[in-house]
């Protein structure tokens, strides 16, 4: 009898004789290429330094596409963006010291938004680890304890035979969910010793699947069974999973109302007759979730942002399907699925085969979106409201936008129809600056066939303003809209309603159309009544572009301080 694990791969004549005569001058960085483009990677992300160069030799000699940012951490969130439309993951390379740690920032968005990227990073030479005070140029006591915090997990090489293994093994991690950002790292001397191994071809690093235990899902199928009034909340991992046609698939069959979560975005249709929209940090949404008698909350851990900053009180039963354990009941007592996204509605939809009727769900969301349409036009918001308008107009379905922490942005998250799953991202998920301009160069790479939006405010702008040279010099298809108010919008909006006043939240504001054309990138100054029109031109012109728009935006009352 013969068993699976029995199974052997033999190689062809052809690999044989490859293997035996593998090409001079080749050393461990050329494995590592050759590990990831036999892994299926195509492109990688990163910058060159010193303890990196092996690597970066090596490309030459493979076929792998070379995309160089002017800073590590928009290299990362290039990479995260490119994981995130792809579902691949995204190779990251960098440098020692002060280069690894300077992606820092982008591995915790990436982590936070459960996107794929595989870091793979040069140290010392081994004779300097260890924890020794050897004066190595970067060195670190210790560089991976830096990572070990933010990031999925942690591979080491020390010699050039482990280089794949680790590699292919960090590929895997990445990619079983919840996805996730790894981190590779490999001494100098270790990239730069020659190697006479044979050319790494094909590697088996297929990820894990996780299935849910059919005992909860047939627990959780009788609760829905059973609901007065089911309701639902997507989070980001039902688009990380590519799940949004089941769900809606399981909305409709049970008819219960679902909110999409920031993170979520597109996972449900804007317009169903049972989708709740975005309104999460809206009362009326937070109690009509908590009037569920049976609450499905899937892909989200139900943290700050999806919970109204933590006022949300669910009196009905809850049911979380969450591929991270750490999230599963983390913020309220549940019946905790520990499972893929795909994989558990997938369960849920073959026991829920009957189709449950309730002539009064949809009516009961047209109610709250009432409501919150009145809350919002009760206040002065015409100027918002019409700028986001003006975006979803110009920007067609099918392209992809990435939005920075800005006014604008948190506006969005509530109220912008991102049409189609997987087309909306922003970086929510771990809250820092700089995010928008340079993942938006990371989506344009992944698909040059569409146009690419990126949204910041003037802030978050001089964060990644270097990208506009490698916008630039790849001739990318970017359109980068710049809100300038003149400074940290939110914070100053934020400090302002605490304090009475603001403090160290204004800026020197530059001429961004001018600085835009020094790069050799088109610019054109705005308003809120021209912003559809230079908007869409500028997404329909081939190649970068930036749009300037001067404007005080305000965001809308929040619901969860009273």
């Amino acid at each position: 009898m013969t068993h699976d694990h029995d199974l052997v791969l033999r190689p062809t004549a052809a690999q044989t004789q490859a293997a035996l005569n593998p090409p001079p001058g080749r050393t461990g960085g050329d494995l590592v290429v050759e590990t990831l483009a036999g892994l299926g990677a195509t492109t990688v992300f990163g910058l060159p330094g010193q303890h990196a160069l092996g690597m970066f030799d090596a490309l030459r000699r493979s076929d792998l596409a070379y995309v160089g940012l002017r800073v590590e951490n928009n290299a990362g969130f290039a990479a995260d963006a490119y994981g995130r439309v792809t579902g691949e993951a995204a190779p990251l390379l960098l440098s020692t010291g002060p280069g690894a740690l300077t992606s820092l920032a982008a591995l915790q968005e990436a982590a936070a938004a459960s996107a794929p990227v595989l870091a793979i990073s040069s140290q010392v030479p081994r004779a300097g680890l260890g924890g020794g005070r050897h004066g190595y140029l970067h060195e670190l006591p210790d560089q991976q304890a830096s990572f070990r915090g933010v990031v999925k997990s942690v591979h080491t090489v020390r010699t050039p035979s482990q280089i794949p293994s680790a590699i292919a093994g960090a590929w895997e991690s990445a990619l079983t969910a919840p996805h996730g950002p790894v981190w590779v790292e490999i001494p100098q001397d270790v990239l730069l010793a020659a190697t006479d191994l044979p050319v790494v071809t094909a590697v088996d690093a297929a990820p894990h699947d996780l299935p849910p235990r059919p005992e909860l899902t047939a627990v959780a199928a009788d609760l829905l069974a059973k609901a007065e009034r089911p309701a639902i909340i997507a989070g980001g991992g039902v688009v990380r999973a590519d799940a949004s046609g089941k769900l809606r698939q399981l909305a409709e069959r049970l008819d219960a109302p679902v909110v999409t979560t920031f993170g979520g975005k597109g996972a449900f249709p804007w317009n169903h007759p049972l989708s709740l929209q975005s309104w999460l940090e809206d009362r009326h949404t937070t109690d009509f979730l908590e009037d569920a008698d049976v609450l499905l909350v899937v892909g989200s851990g139900l943290g700050e942002l999806s919970s109204n900053y933590h006022t949300f009180a669910p009196r009905g039963r809850v049911i979380q399907i969450e591929a991270d354990l750490g999230k599963l009941e983390s913020n309220h007592p549940a019946l905790g699925i520990h499972a893929d996204a795909r994989l558990a509605l997938s369960a849920l939809l073959e026991t829920l085969t009957e189709k449950r009727q309730d002539a009064t769900a949809a009516e009961r969301v047209r109610t709250v979106l009432g409501l919150v349409r009145e809350r919002i036009d009760a206040q002065d918001l015409a100027l918002e409201q019409r700028v986001l308008a003006a975006v979803r107009e110009a920007l067609p379905d099918r392209s992809p936008s990435f939005w920075d922490m800005t006014i604008l942005a948190y506006w969005a998250w509530s109220a912008f129809d991102a049409r189609r799953p997987n087309t909306m991202h922003s970086a929510q998920g771990a809250g820092g600056l700089g995010y928008a301009f340079p993942a938006a160069i990371g989506a344009a790479v992944a698909d040059p066939t569409q146009p690419v939006l990126a949204v910041s405010g003037d802030g978050g702008a001089l964060y990644s303003i270097a990208e506009l040279a490698t916008a630039r010099q790849h001739d990318l298809n970017v359109t980068w809209l710049i809100v300038d108010d003149g400074g940290y919008g939110i914070l100053r909006e934020y400090m302002t309603d605490t304090f009475g006043q603001a403090t160290a939240t204004e800026l020197t504001r530059p001429d961004y159309v001018a600085l835009a054309e020094s790069f050799g990138v088109p610019g054109v100054r705005t308003t809120a009544d021209t912003l559809a029109d230079d908007l869409a031109k500028a997404l329909a012109a081939p190649g970068p572009s930036v749009v300037v728009l001067p404007a005080l935006l305000r965001m809308f009352a929040p619901t969860h301080l009273g």
